[in-house]
């Protein structure tokens, strides 16, 4: 679905933009990918409009018939990219599965800001940005994607997610489209 309105109380969650994982090959340039999540969180934060910034270290409990990689992350692996410009406002939450809702506080610390819509960015596309979109849609927000602030190690699940699975849970469109309703909204 294209890119309508903004709510009022809009966040913006910025998914595994951390050291460790910037540094995978990725199907479109990171720094480009980056850049926009910067862009929309600076426009955020110029708005007074919360900012969460998701890292991931470990995975879920649980079987798999994929073997899991039970390695020790390197020293600073987790640590937020700070391109980023962490800001003291910022609500930053580390997860342990896919999605950033599940088995984290990030419901509650939104639902206490009186958020009602999210936009989506970070990494991988099909895995944590996805997850995390299909969490905030079961939990009644509002769900927006900017697709060009997002990628993937694979390009074809990336190119999936935003042709058959996110056009299922909100609206999608580019980083300059958001930022200019977020003028229009404030």
């Amino acid at each position: 679905m294209a890119l309508t309105a903004l709510d009022p109380k809009t966040a913006l969650i910025v998914v595994d933009l951390q050291r460790g994982i910037v540094a995978y090959p990725v199907a479109h340039p990171i720094g480009e990918v980056v850049s926009r999540a910067r862009s929309l969180a600076d426009a955020f934060r110029a708005r007074g409009l919360p900012v969460a910034l998701v890292n991931v270290a470990g995975s879920a409990p649980g079987r798999t018939e994929v073997p899991r990689n039970n390695q020790t992350f390197s020293a600073g692996w987790t640590d937020l990219i700070p391109e980023l410009d962490q800001q003291p406002g910022d609500i930053v939450v580390t997860k342990r599965t896919w999605g950033a809702f599940a088995s984290t506080d990030l419901e509650a610390r939104l639902r206490a800001r009186g958020v009602t819509q999210v936009v989506i960015v970070g990494v991988a596309t099909a895995t944590g940005v996805e997850s995390t979109a299909r969490q905030a849609y079961e939990l009644g927000f509002n769900v927006t994607l900017a697709v060009d602030a997002m990628t993937d190690m694979r390009l074809e699940a990336h190119d999936h997610s935003i042709a058959k699975v996110f056009p299922r849970l909100g609206e999608t469109g580019a980083t300059q489209e958001i930022i200019d309703l977020l003028a229009k909204t404030a």
